[in-house]
């Protein structure tokens, strides 16, 4: 049964195809990164509107790949990646974090990684600059996984965070956008036309995966709501046998798909089944692959792996969509792909590897790269 689930999943991608990607070096390093999807028309965007989420999303794609390219983890590089967005009143995390019903910004942040699956999560802090920065201390020096509000808060405060004052997150978009919302009976969606929690997912020079998720969560939101953001499986995922994954959209319905967990599940059944060389075919022999606990394959299942990653991608986002939700993933590959899928008019994103991949973008259907040397 393996045998013919692979050879179907090869029957799908074009042999020339298979053997232009099995030509290519895979890259030592690579990063992805997201900073919220949604309704965004290009129309309404000025150019120099543009050109400054294009500029904020380079700074932190640029400072992840530092990291990795200097062979640091790849939780250090979603961390790195994650905290210019957090700092940024572009981006709904940290500064900038949208207002809750009651006029207070508050902030969700998970990060887990692939090694071990360990794993941190915060919810509803109000005091702490960098949620990315608290989450992983949760999950390194706790032995909890995810703590709340004022829990939340204490513990920051014992492992010595400064206390942030409310005013530092607080922007005038943001309360714009609330008290439209209250004045006009609006819903979040109405406001906030895309949701900018922002993310990072990583592969480093020692094959190690990770995935950070920060949010200020939905205009409006009341009763201490939570959504995928904070939640291990639903916004964020990292399992160094199948990819790493963060998510943005409504919560909601990434909670009810628990869309991160849900790919990397689908992913890492494909990459467990034993595929003989006979089902991949004719490959160059001159770039052989060889899977950990496996025999010899060629790179040619690689690039069925990834090839099926952006297929699954999509069809756990068309779920979603199915439901009723939007919102977008970005996924990372074992082998270095970064992968983005979203229902959505756009989503602000970016990626680099050490094979001099360099990108961001904005809208659907469009790429805007830039050729770099090899880190």
């Amino acid at each position: 049964m393996n045998k013919l689930i692979a050879a179907l999943a090869l029957a799908l991608i074009p042999a020339a195809a298979l053997a232009e990607e099995a030509a290519r070096p895979a890259p030592k390093w690579s990063i992805a990164i997201h900073g919220g999807a949604g309704t965004l028309d290009p129309k309404a965007m000025t150019p120099e509107k543009r050109a400054e989420y294009e500029a904020a999303l380079q700074v932190a794609l640029d400072a992840g790949a530092k990291v990795l390219a200097e062979g640091g983890s790849a939780m250090d590089a979603v961390k790195a990646a994650i905290i210019p967005m957090e700092d940024s009143p572009l981006f709904n995390a940290g500064k900038g974090a949208v207002f809750t019903w009651e006029g207070t910004n508050e902030l969700d942040a998970s990060i887990m990684d692939g090694r071990d699956r360990s794993a941190g999560a915060i919810a509803g802090v109000k005091t702490v600059k960098n949620p990315i920065l608290l989450a992983d201390t949760v999950r390194t020096q706790s032995e909890h996984v995810m703590l709340m509000g004022a829990g939340a808060e204490a513990f920051a405060v014992e492992k010595g965070f400064a206390v942030t004052p409310p005013e530092y997150f607080a922007t005038p978009a943001r309360r714009e956008a609330l008290e439209r919302l209250k004045a006009e009976k609006l819903s979040a969606l109405d406001v906030d036309h895309k949701f900018g929690t922002v993310g990072a997912v990583a592969l480093d020079q020692n094959g190690n995966l990770a995935a950070g998720t920060s949010t200020g969560g939905m205009t409006g939101k009341r009763w201490g709501r939570v959504g995928d953001a904070p939640v291990i499986g639903a916004g964020t995922y990292a399992d160094n046998r199948a990819c790493a994954v963060s998510a943005t959209g409504w919560g909601e319905y990434f909670l009810r798909v628990g869309v991160a967990h849900e790919i990397c599940a689908r992913l890492r059944l494909i990459t467990q089944m034993k595929i003989p060389r006979s089902a991949v075919g004719d490959m160059p022999e001159q770039s052989p692959a060889v899977l950990p606990g496996d025999g010899p394959w060629t790179r040619g299942i690689h690039s069925v792996l990834n090839a099926r990653a952006q297929l699954i991608a999509d069809e756990v986002m068309a779920d979603v969509a199915a439901l009723g939700g939007d919102g977008g993933v970005i996924v990372m590959t074992p082998e270095g792909h970064g992968i983005f899928s979203f229902n959505t008019t756009g989503m602000y994103r970016g990626r680099a590897n050490s094979a001099g991949l360099n990108e961001v973008a904005i809208f659907g259907g469009e790429q805007k790269a830039s050729a770099t040397p090899d880190h």
